[in-house]
């Protein structure tokens, strides 16, 4: 389990995780793999003839032809990448292509062709009812039947480190105004969130079964559903979620494959009522993934949500999306929603963290936030556990606000 790649003790990369990325190289974007403080150039590899079977598709600068190559595929150069990486006599070939993740820039990881996110914590859907309606019922009657979501924007996904613009909206109305406000978003926030990255295409008229979901999801990212809370509340009735949420979704720049996390695999938590038959399955096939989750803002961790808790699993929220017949497209991105638990500390969004604003939380020196503010930077990172005691690292995905255009 160990390599020949120093990796130090506590490292968020050891040979067990070996996730996927695109860094920029001086001849463009390049395909690699984590390794310690390292990056194995995995487009090198394949010209140097390294990896077996057809290796074109690691030389493409994006993830979508190697993901579209099939989970067999997906297995076999995972194999032989941890193979070269432990074997001592492989060193000599394989030291030249390792770069050092400090040297470079790392770019989007793969094209998205579609962006859907879900709405999958029971404890955040309760939240956000409690705070908007809290003299009715927290969970509206279609919650606990299905997988709500709403579809996004692919142009407006970003890799980690990419600055957020304050986006520029209506606004409700003043008491005793008759139209709207217009401007900023004062209540700018981060949603934590997981998402899913999808690898293999479906026919359209068809529908992904609960089992065979693995073979579609490629690998997981951390993501951060940026949310203009004050334009979302004016728009959203009647048809949900649209200029509040589709000006920026941040993803991390590393993709980890979804093998990584057979150490992580956990029960889902009980659904009652049942779910309908295409939603229902056995442990197996309905998959929850213990990860631990941290978000902080200007460098003071504000929350630590677990992902284990959530309601809907990935491979339901793949199922519902399909059975329509939605066709499914390699490069397909879909998020878990905010990931939230019962107590304060593990909110997922200011929304909750600050009931609205309500509560404004402290960052030190001082500094209050009931929203987030210009030159705030919020920064999302996670880890499960690996085989061995080992841990399994979703790296991170930050991002800085920028104040609004004129």
């Amino acid at each position: 389990m160990t390599s020949w790649v120093p990796v130090p003790d506590g490292s968020d990369f050891p040979v067990t995780n070996l996730p996927y990325g695109v860094f920029r190289g001086q001849t463009g974007p390049r395909i690699g793999a984590a390794i310690g403080e390292h990056i194995l150039d995995l487009t090198g590899a394949a010209e140097r003839g390294l990896l077996a079977g057809p290796t074109s598709m690691l030389r493409t600068g994006s993830l979508n032809a190697f993901m579209a190559a099939g989970p067999a595929q997906w297995s076999r150069v995972r194999v032989t990448v941890a193979t070269l990486l432990r074997d001592e006599t492989a060193r000599g070939r394989v030291e030249p292509l390792l770069v050092r993740q400090a040297d470079v820039r790392m770019a989007m990881p793969f094209e998205v062709a579609d962006y859907v996110d879900f709405y999958s914590s029971k404890d955040h859907a309760t939240n956000v009812g409690r705070i908007f309606r809290p003299d009715a019922e927290a969970l509206l009657p279609n919650w606990s039947h299905l997988p709500i979501g709403y579809h996004g924007r692919a142009g407006t996904v970003l890799v980690s480190g990419t600055d957020v613009v304050r986006p520029r909206g209506q606004r409700r109305p003043n008491p005793g105004d008759e139209v709207p406000g217009f401007g900023p978003s004062t209540k700018l926030d981060f949603e934590c969130e997981v998402g899913f990255v999808v690898g293999r295409a479906s026919e359209r008229g068809t529908s992904v079964r609960l089992s065979e979901a693995r073979d579609f999801i490629f690998g997981v990212v951390l993501l951060n559903d940026w949310s203009a809370r004050d334009i979302q509340a004016w728009e959203y009735v009647p048809l949900g979620p649209f200029l509040g949420k589709s000006f920026a979704t941040s993803i991390s720049a590393w993709v980890v494959p979804l093998e990584a996390f057979d150490a992580a695999v956990v029960p889902l938590p009980r659904q009652r009522p049942a779910p309908l038959p295409y939603l229902s399955g056995d442990g197996a096939s309905l998959f929850g993934l213990d990860l631990r989750l941290e978000v902080a803002v200007n460098d003071v961790v504000v929350s630590s949500p677990e992902y284990q808790y959530m309601y809907w699993s990935p491979a339901q929220m793949l199922a519902h999306l399909t059975i329509n017949g939605a066709s499914l497209r390699v490069g397909d991105l879909f998020a878990s929603g905010t990931v939230s638990g019962w107590q304060r500390d593990t909110f997922g969004s200011l929304l909750e963290l600050t009931w609205n604003g309500t509560e404004p939380i402290a960052l030190g020196d001082g500094q209050r936030r009931g929203f987030l503010e210009d030159g705030d930077v919020v920064r999302l990172t996670g880890w499960a556990p690996g085989p061995n005691g080992s841990r399994v690292t979703l790296g991170e995905v930050a991002g800085r606000i920028l104040p609004a255009r004129e």
